[in-house]
């Protein structure tokens, strides 16, 4: 755990030497939240706290902790992103949410509008209100800048004691701990020591009653939040005492019957909003998991048969074992249950992007492009169904026209690092190994390695024959990335010079304490 201190310390010096381009490159999360009347930004801005998680992010990706599936991904945006629209109104705000390879019950939030959600919680629902229920909760932490409100409190400390806060709630968030990072941080002097410390009281309160109205306004059933509190309530009764044994969440989200007595009583205050049906994305996506998650010595498709036998399957446990007979190379099996589906939810991209995959694994090349084509029309841009349809013309051998088809959507929707190298892939593939050599660059950079970034544009600079426009864009960035590596270096001397004189500095007093106290000690003789 101290290595990992250390490093995420010297990783947390990086992040205010960005410049802006940069910044927007990486996820293309917005760095603005609502001014909620709080003086916490006084002490941690709005730019520091998106520093903070992205950079949580990135070293949950470096680990393989997020789940890098387009179609769950988008499920799971497009549900944040409506509660959302009632959190933040007009503001340009972005939130990102991302599954995270865990099988434990929790979901975390990160600063800067970054959060998680472990695919085990998504199990652990019952209906797609419980779910929305949780991220509007995650959601309210964010917006009323909890963390900031925390770090606030330890404003008196000096600039690198407060680098050392901001290290210790990183390695809370990133180990899983989510509330570790809204918690607190005991310090000592001249040295910090991380303490795990759950959301206080007050602030879990404010996240339940803000959540609740984000939730109603969206159109969910508002008991969705008391209903999910009931089940982990239930849980936590079966464990009894021991608190290793209870689920991540209730670690640090203490369900108290006092705690779903006031989340009912808010949510009988919005019965009269007008509620929105479940989706049939939600089942799709907790059975897309169920499968996508499982470990490799689990056999999913011997699940979905024991379920059968219980009950009929529902649309969704269809599609997972549709999903599992395709993951298990039984594309033949799966083609029949996919095909009704898709015709039956001919609106929903995560069906037709199986189905076109699971065509394309049983040989049907053409049917499955068509498929990709139709459902392309039907939803424009849509990021799964671009990418599938991308990766079904490069097995097609057509690299060029998934190179611009990928071109077209990321110029319009910000792409996550894997579809970053994706397109670089892509474009190798075409031949175009200046392109390759940019978006690799750009990949680095989202991954937060400046280094390698200017070797990739320097790679793309050296190829021959490249247009005028190619050229002028390559050196832009290269300029802009060198100046990042510049300012941050600065900032480190600067931060080492400070760290020298803080340390000498105490050296001195106690040395002068050390005087000071034998002199008393000879007078007294």
């Amino acid at each position: 755990m101290r290595s990992r201190l250390k490093f995420l310390t010297v990783l947390l010096s990086s992040w205010l030497a960005l410049s802006a381009p940069l910044e927007a490159l990486a996820q293309g999360v917005g760095n603005d939240l609502p001014d909620i009347g709080s003086p916490a930004s006084s002490t941690l801005t709005l730019d520091d706290e998106y520093h903070i998680g992205l950079q949580v992010v990135r070293q949950l990706r470096e680990q393989g902790q997020v789940i890098e599936d387009p179609e769950a991904t988008e499920y799971l945006q497009a549900l944040g992103s409506r509660i959302v629209a009632q959190a933040t109104g007009d503001s340009v705000q972005r939130f990102q949410f991302f599954f995270v390879r865990d099988n434990t019950i929790n979901a975390f939030a990160l600063p800067g509008g970054f959060i998680g959600v472990n695919y085990g919680l998504l199990l652990a629902t019952r209906n797609e209100a419980q779910l929305a229920g949780v991220l509007a909760h995650e959601i309210a932490h964010v917006t009323q800048r909890h963390i900031a409100r925390r770090v606030r409190s330890q404003a008196r400390q000096s600039i690198a004691t407060m680098a050392t806060i901001l290290a210790a709630i990183l390695v809370g968030a990133a180990t899983g701990s989510s509330d570790a990072a809204l918690g607190g941080i005991s310090m000592a002097q001249g040295a910090a020591m991380q303490q795990q410390i759950n959301f206080t009281r007050s602030n879990e309160n404010e996240a339940d009653r803000v959540g609740m109205g984000f939730l109603a306004s969206a159109g969910f059933d508002p008991y969705g939040m008391p209903d999910f509190f009931e089940t982990m309530g239930r849980r936590q009764s079966l464990t009894g005492t021991n608190r290793n044994m209870l689920p991540e969440i209730l670690q640090s989200h203490p369900v108290t019957t006092n705690r779903i007595a006031e989340s009912r009583s808010r949510a009988a205050q919005f019965q009269d909003l007008k509620q929105v049906p479940e989706s049939v994305s939600y089942s799709l996506t907790r059975e897309r998991l169920r499968v996508l998650a499982a470990p490799p010595e689990e056999n999913m498709r011997r699940y979905y048969v024991d379920r059968r036998k219980q009950q009929d399957l529902t649309r969704g446990e269809e599609y997972g074992e549709a999903l599992a007979s395709y993951q298990s190379g039984n594309s033949g099996a799966a083609l029949d249950y996919l095909t009704a589906l898709a015709r039956d939810f001919p609106q929903v991209p995560m069906l037709q992007s199986t189905l076109g995959q699971a065509l394309m694994a049983s040989g049907a090349t053409n049917e499955a492009l068509e498929v990709f084509k139709r459902a392309l029309v039907l939803s424009p841009r849509n990021i799964p169904l671009t990418m599938r349809y991308a990766e079904t013309l490069l097995k097609a051998g057509n690299a060029k026209e998934a190179h611009a088809v990928l071109l077209d959507l990321f110029n319009n929707v910000p792409p996550t690092p894997e579809q970053i190298r994706f397109t670089a892939l892509a474009a190798s593939t075409a031949g175009d190994s200046a392109d390759a050599a940019y978006y690799m660059s750009e990949y680095h950079i989202a991954t937060g390695n400046l280094p390698l970034s200017v070797s990739q544009l320097e790679m793309a600079l050296a190829v021959p024959n490249i247009t005028g426009v190619q050229r002028s864009r390559f050196q832009a960035r290269l300029d802009e990335v060198r100046e990042a590596m510049f300012s941050d270096r600065k900032r480190r001397q600067q931060q080492e010079r400070q760290e020298r004189q803080e340390k000498e500095d105490r050296e001195r007093r106690q040395r002068d304490d050390t005087r000071s106290t034998r002199t008393r000690l000879s007078v007294a003789s």
